[in-house]
């Protein structure tokens, strides 16, 4: 079995959040987005923190203050940009993939494969880039590489009662009749593929 190049599937989707939020205006940083109650503002905020968090995993830091949530500044969309292009920097590095990530918000002593972690920040950013498309109110697409991944390690995330519990990052999977791949992907995710009806 071939194996997944997790780093180039990554890059795509963050690549595809910069160019989302870049066309974001001040005023659009207010609007709702489909992920709990969080504003544009404050999705790019978390969206920030976990390239920085990530980042820093990457290079074997283990320090819990790095996923503390971020202050984005005067500048929301270029603060995002700059994390965004350093976690790119961090995982273009030679080796990353064969890393060991310590990911303190899994655990003060959690710790994931390089590839397996990658696989968890990639999954993050083809929704988040959806969850931006939408509260910007536009589409976002992704080559058919990163949908078929993606849709692998979707699948790989827990349902049931974990879904409910405090703190968790998807929440319950929505019954979703379509096929459009990155609909069920986020359905199965916990968004509403027809958000905000």
């Amino acid at each position: 079995m071939p194996t997944i190049d997790y780093v180039t599937l990554d890059a795509e989707a963050v690549r595809t959040s910069i160019e989302l939020v870049s066309t974001a205006t001040p005023a659009d940083l207010a609007a709702p987005t489909p992920c709990r109650a969080w504003t544009l503002y404050g999705l790019l905020a978390h969206m920030a923190t976990q390239h920085y968090g990530f980042a820093a995993a990457s290079r074997g830091d283990a320090d819990p203050e790095v996923w503390k949530l971020r202050d984005l500044g005067d500048d929301p969309v270029k603060a995002y940009v700059e994390s965004a292009e350093h976690v790119l920097d961090a995982f273009a590095q030679p080796g990353v993939a064969e890393r060991t990530f310590p990911l303190h918000e899994f655990g003060p002593d959690a710790a994931f494969p390089g590839a397996q972690a990658i696989s968890f920040h990639f999954i993050d950013y083809v929704v988040h880039s959806w969850d931006v498309a939408k509260s910007l109110g536009t589409a976002v697409t992704f080559s058919p590489a990163v949908l078929e991944a993606a849709q692998d390690v979707a699948q790989l995330v827990p349902t049931g009662d974990i879904r409910h519990a405090p703190g968790t990052p998807f929440a319950p999977d929505v019954p979703w009749p379509g096929h459009d791949p990155l609909d069920r992907i986020v359905s199965h995710l916990g968004r509403n593929p027809a958000w905000p009806n």
